[in-house]
């Protein structure tokens, strides 16, 4: 904890980067100079924690943002994550600030297309697998290189069950990627993963938040407005000017991601 702290300033507001499901954010410097990513929140001690984390810890891949530590004192539950440094997908899409002006090239929305999919299948393929719970957009970061960097992975299995609303709930931003049978019944498996990486795909290729792209009706499903819409048929229009054979497959990759 006192590396963690003189690392963050004492997690001062001047490190504090953002907060999520899990707690605050904090960027913090350790010692031997590698940037970290550190997230806090209030909770005590519980073997459920340690091992759950040194599961999530054990996984690495190209595309996952890895979990370098943690730990457990003051009444504090902390995670340790690897930098990214250059935001999340969301940022560069429709963001705010300079970031969000780096508009990303085709070649940059493949590459994060084909990086995000390489480390939920990992995730998907390991022993045990692991559910990712919480795929989106703001949950995919990509480096300086613009390789695709999944984060958060198993994260939801920290928190309650009142962290999803109800189907009878007015549909958030972050709600928007879960699959039905998640809002409803709080049924997570694979294909609500994949249903959540189409919904990533479709503000990945449009450039937009999918709540804006959907009708003033709030009742309305994501995937029927996808069908109902020009927007695949446009898609398919587009890609089929460029030559490259995985660009041509993003409008069929992202019907087949939401389709039952």
């Amino acid at each position: 904890m006192e590396e963690l702290s003189l690392a963050t300033k004492n997690f001062s507001d001047r490190s504090l980067i953002g907060e999520g499901k899990f707690g605050e954010v904090y960027k913090g410097l350790l010692h031997d100079g590698m940037l970290v990513a550190i997230k806090k929140r209030p909770g005590a001690p519980t073997r459920e924690f340690i091992e759950e984390v040194r599961y999530l810890s054990s996984i690495q891949h190209r595309n996952l943002v890895s979990l370098l530590g943690y730990c457990q004192e003051s009444d504090q539950q902390i995670l340790v994550y690897e930098y990214i440094p250059n935001g999340s997908v969301s940022i560069h899409l429709y963001g705010s600030g300079q970031v969000s002006q780096e508009k990303l090239e085709f070649k940059h929305r493949l590459s994060i297309a084909l990086g995000a999919a390489k480390g939920l299948a990992h995730l998907h393929s390991i022993s045990p697998r692991l559910l990712h719970k919480d795929f989106k957009t703001a949950n995919v970061l990509v480096d300086e290189n613009f390789i695709a960097k999944v984060a958060d992975a198993g994260l939801r299995n920290f928190l309650g069950r009142g962290d999803i609303a109800g189907p009878s709930s007015q549909v958030t931003d972050d709600e928007i990627f879960l699959a039905p049978e998640v809002k409803e019944f709080r049924r997570f498996s694979e294909k609500s993963d994949i249903y959540s990486f189409g919904v990533f795909l479709l503000e990945l290729v449009s450039g937009q938040e999918a709540m804006k792209l959907l009708s003033s009706d709030i009742n309305q499903n994501l995937v029927e407005w996808v069908f109902s819409s020009s927007l695949i048929l446009l898609m398919r229009y587009i890609m089929l000017r460029y030559r490259n054979i995985s660009l041509q497959n993003i409008p069929f990759g992202l019907e087949s991601c939401l389709s039952d």
